[in-house]
């Protein structure tokens, strides 16, 4: 990648002639001449001004000098846009807005990308749930509560075990895909083409350390959880249930509060260059201070894939829980825990379909969230517009592409 004013951190100052929100400031008589504007001596100090001789003074029609004429407009002239966002602070409709028009811009790059990545997460995920994840035994209508909730715990320790080789695959694939779709959303601000060729160029110095921040994050979420359980694990009984449920939210909360934290992370990693630790720290500057609103757009960004995940997937279970007629009466006479295969390449067409859409958007308001903050911090949106190549925003810089 190429070091460009674009993506810089901390960012930089106003450069002359712009007041820190991307819009060149007017020029003035003070700025032209270096001084401020002479009145001559017949000529009266502001706010006292007098008509000439033998002529009335027009009507008054307001404070000032009078209303302005009818085809001028005050005020700041709108943000620059050369891409699929203003370049000033952005609302929540236009951090969603400018991630649905990157997949729309950019589709033939992103579907290859996400269509590709959720091929190979949904493969992995269809096999360990055939082949490795044990069947659920049936459980005794005589155990106690206690001892149902613990054979639930060790239910989903077997899933999660079982699970573990589809997690990691999934993980390393969303983590080429996050880097991958990084790039591209940084072209679609400034609305450069960008091939799958030059991202994955661009991006691919990157993965390791991308890497190393995801296996990180990951790990102290599990640790924080850990820590949280831990006391009701070793009590045990009724005692030690109640005691893990109370700090299995408080490590929920816990971890919620980091994530969100951190969450801009991994684009000041792919776009500023920054190592795993200087990350984490960028990520912590830029959300203090916004944190609930970083976490109110997340949480409503999350909610909408939801909801679109359910109305594509609800079709695809009908449509494979027909197809598999054996797994279903299985299931209903108690000879089979799980479906077959008929059920499971059903809902994993449907999961690509809805992983190649959800992707992008999730990608696309998390970098974009990061942009926000930047412009609304650091002015990032008068280094975007010289970036761009706009009139009157200083010198365009020499390369061609913005990268970290």
């Amino acid at each position: 990648m190429n070091d460009t004013p674009g993506w810089t951190s901390p960012g930089s100052a106003p450069s002359d002639g712009q007041d820190g929100s991307g819009i060149p400031r007017p020029t003035t008589p003070a700025d032209a001449n270096g001084s401020a504007p002479q009145w001559s001596k017949d000529q009266p100090p502001a706010g006292q001004w007098s008509p000439p001789t033998g002529q009335t003074p027009p009507p008054a029609q307001g404070p000032g000098w009078g209303a302005p004429p009818p085809n001028i407009h005050w005020g700041r002239p709108p943000a620059a846009k050369p891409g699929v966002i203003p370049l000033r602070p952005l609302g929540v409709g236009e951090i969603l807005d400018g991630a649905a028009k990157t997949l729309r811009a950019y589709w033939r790059t992103v579907l290859t990308i996400t269509v590709t990545v959720a091929l190979i997460s949904q493969t992995a995920n269809t096999l360990a749930q055939r082949y490795l994840v044990p069947q659920t035994p049936a459980t005794s209508p005589d155990v106690t509560p206690v001892e149902a909730l613990e054979q639930s715990l060790d239910a989903v320790q077997s899933s999660l075990i079982g699970m573990g080789p589809s997690l990691l695959v999934t993980l390393m694939a969303s983590v080429v895909s996050a880097a991958l779709l990084t790039m591209v959303i940084s072209r679609a601000v400034l609305g450069r083409p960008v091939s799958l060729g030059s991202a994955w160029q661009e991006a691919r110095p990157r993965l390791l350390q991308l890497v190393g921040l995801t296996l990180l994050l990951a790990a102290l979420s599990t640790a924080v959880v850990t820590v949280a359980l831990l006391p009701g694990v070793l009590i045990g009984g009724a005692a030690g249930v109640a005691l893990a449920l109370l700090g299995g939210l408080g490590g929920i909360a816990a971890t919620l509060w980091l994530m969100i934290r951190y969450s801009l992370a991994s684009p000041a990693l792919m776009l500023e260059r920054q190592g795993v630790f200087a990350s984490l720290k960028r990520s912590a500057k830029l959300v203090q201070g916004s944190w609930w609103r970083i976490f109110g757009i997340t949480v409503l960004t999350q909610l909408l894939v939801f909801v679109f995940a359910m109305l594509v997937a609800i079709p695809f279970m009908i449509i494979g829980i027909a197809a598999d007629g054996e797994g279903l009466s299985g299931l209903i006479e108690g000879t089979s825990t799980g479906f077959g295969w008929p059920f499971l390449i059903v809902t994993g067409i449907g999961g690509v379909i809805t992983s190649a859409i959800t992707y992008p958007i999730s990608a696309g308001v998390t970098v974009l969230l990061y942009v926000d903050q930047r412009i609304r911090r650091e002015a990032l949106d008068l280094e975007l517009a010289r970036a761009a190549g706009l009139p009157g925003y200083g010198p365009t810089p020499g390369t061609e592409t913005v990268g970290g």
